[in-house]
């Protein structure tokens, strides 16, 4: 098995489409464990002023540091 380089993989994730206008990305969990590790994503995602939410399965990330209503 190939191993890939951690910097390469956040590098994928944050230059998508999605994430270069404003939107949302959802990588799973388990995914982000593996390729580099939660704490690593996290700074990632605050370095970039993104907003981070946790479901039981997912990291979903807003790509901008507007507000967040949760409406239900």
């Amino acid at each position: 098995m190939i191993k890939r380089d951690r910097n390469d993989w956040l590098s994928q994730v944050f230059h998508c489409r999605a994430a270069q206008i404003g939107g949302v990305i959802r990588r799973q969990i388990v995914d982000v464990e593996r390729e580099v590790g939660v704490p690593r994503f996290i700074a990632e995602v605050n370095r970039r002023g993104f907003r981070l939410i946790r479901t039981e399965h997912y990291f979903v990330v807003v790509c901008n540091n507007g507000p967040i209503e949760l409406l239900c």
